[in-house]
């Protein structure tokens, strides 16, 4: 069923060189960001204490930082709000050292006099445990883009697959740049939507490829701006219907999925709006500047059918005994 038909070719290569600018100062932008402010790594990657507390009324912060201030172990603690006024989250970057000593007992005796509440919750992640989650969540974004070169230099052609991981790691710098300036916390989930992001944007890269190779392939023309315009064209209705149900989705997981998902969908939002983008105007802009010669592919699938022909001349004339 088609909700959208297109009765014209839209010319988006016309406009590559505006998109590509600015994508480069968005790029550019989330890189300066992470060099100056850096990323705040949160307790799964730099180590530390998470404490969840629920009161039956509005958290008394204030009063919560002068009690934890006489404990050694809460110094340097921030206390910020979680979904709710009457539930607080307590983020410290040291752990208690010993197995013997409960950080939730010490926290609820801590507290006493600040009112009535409930220790929900208890993380602790030592640093080493930390640093070795942090280079494994590296490492496996790492093989994941390696893994994405290789598949689509297989299934495409080389140039198809750098034009697909400059576009990946285009969604990605601007995801980071994004968490960066909203100042979102680094942890296993933000890890696990930049993943996400991965998979949603080649899937989204590899259709608009699929119909760029089936335009070369079937078309008689030789001008690949063309070939792109249309074949972008075409995947249009899917693009737009795909982007926008899978943001409906995201956005309301932001809106009503409460504090402990806020920085996975947070960061699905920026990836589903900038992988959408890329796909059509980073990607596609790139396999054109690198001069994909039309007429050279043409005749490369010319030869690859002669030879094929003639192996099954030669297999057929074997079959039937003559040589």
């Amino acid at each position: 069923m088609e909700f959208f038909r297109y009765t014209k070719t839209f010319n988006f290569m016309g406009r590559s060189k505006l998109a590509m600018m600015f994508s480069i100062v968005l790029v550019l932008s989330s890189l300066t960001l992470l060099m100056i402010k850096g990323l705040n790594y949160g307790v799964d990657f730099a180590g530390g204490t998470v404490v969840q507390v629920q009161y039956n009324k509005t958290a008394p912060i204030d009063a919560m930082r002068e009690k934890l201030k006489s404990n050694k172990l809460f110094k340097g603690a921030s206390i910020t709000e979680f979904g709710s006024p009457d539930e607080v989250v307590i983020r410290m970057k040291t752990t208690t050292g010993s197995v013997t000593v409960d950080i939730g007992d010490l926290t609820r005796e801590t507290l006493k006099g600040t009112g009535k509440y409930k220790v929900r919750r208890v993380d602790i992640v030592g640093p080493t445990v930390g640093a070795e989650l942090k280079e494994k969540g590296l490492m496996s974004l790492f093989l994941a883009i390696l893994g994405i070169l290789v598949y689509v230099a297989f299934r495409f052609e080389w140039r198809f697959a750098v034009a697909s991981i400059i576009a990946l790691v285009h969604d990605i710098s601007i995801a980071l740049g994004a968490i960066t300036l909203v100042g979102l916390d680094v942890n296993l989930d933000v890890l696990a939507a930049l993943l996400t992001i991965l998979g949603y944007s080649l899937n989204d890269t590899i259709i608009v490829f699929d119909r760029i190779r089936e335009g070369i392939t079937t078309s008689k023309r030789t001008d690949l701006t063309e070939i792109i315009n249309e074949s972008v064209t075409r995947t249009l209705a899917r693009t737009t219907l795909t982007s926008l149900t899978t943001f409906f989705v995201v956005f309301t997981l932001f809106m009503f999925g409460g504090e402990i998902i806020h920085a996975f969908a947070f960061t699905l939002l920026v990836g589903v709006v900038v992988g959408t983008y890329s796909s059509i105007f980073v990607a596609s802009p790139i396999l054109l500047w690198f001069g994909f010669d039309v007429k050279g592919y043409h005749m490369k699938l010319a030869a690859k059918a002669k030879r094929e022909a003639e192996k099954q001349r030669m297999r057929d004339q074997y079959e039937s005994g003559v040589m």
